[in-house]
């Protein structure tokens, strides 16, 4: 890192710089954020990239602020070590989480002090005998790739676009549960596509 840099760190899946003050994502964890592994990820789908590496039975993403310059600094020369794992946070004000129901995510609001826990992974495990059919018309789909641009589709694609569908389901479904509903609506899709 430069002088003049304002990189903090890179992403530890996608090597993205995460700039000083800038918003990360860390495991919620510990093995995770003990300075010798130190993951952070600029965004929860990078954070996700590393579960089935890892293999957590329970983890969320946990939005943090990246330190200043100075506290970084003052980190690195063994002073102002604000937690026991060495992980870096611009606050100390994070509060263990209550006790939970298995599988019921933690989600803080933004207004709120201390980071934001966004659940992801901790959803409810899907029944074991649930088909794994194609979810799409695959004619359709290919009447839409055809006259938008031309081209063919082959039938291979559509198990991977199921399994796509599967996963932006089981996401949008702990949104709207986190939002104390029971029916999955427009927005909790929207929540998770919205461009960046």
């Amino acid at each position: 890192m430069t002088a003049g840099s304002e990189e903090w760190k890179r992403c530890s899946s996608c090597k993205k710089p995460i700039v000083f003050r800038g918003t990360y994502f860390a495991c919620s964890v510990s093995t995770c954020t003990r300075k010798r592994t130190g993951f952070v990820f600029c965004s929860v789908d990078c954070w996700e990239t590393h579960l089935p590496m890892m293999r957590h039975r329970e983890a969320w993403a946990v939005e943090e602020t990246a330190p200043t310059r100075e506290q970084w600094a003052a980190e690195q020369a063994g002073e102002g070590r604000e937690d026991a794992d060495d992980r870096p946070r611009a606050s100390s004000s994070v509060s263990k989480p209550a006790a939970r129901a298995p599988n019921q995510p933690v989600v803080r609001p933004a207004d709120d002090e201390g980071p934001r826990r966004i659940a992801v992974s901790a959803g409810p495990a899907p029944a074991a005998n649930v088909p794994k059919e194609i979810l799409v018309i695959a004619s359709r789909f290919k009447e839409y790739i055809r006259s938008r641009y031309g081209m063919n589709t082959s039938d291979s694609v559509f198990d991977d676009i199921s399994e796509h569908l599967r996963k932006l389901a089981d996401r949008a479904v702990i949104h709207a549960r986190d939002d104390g509903r029971k029916t999955v609506l427009d927005r909790d899709f929207a929540f998770l596509i919205e461009p960046r």
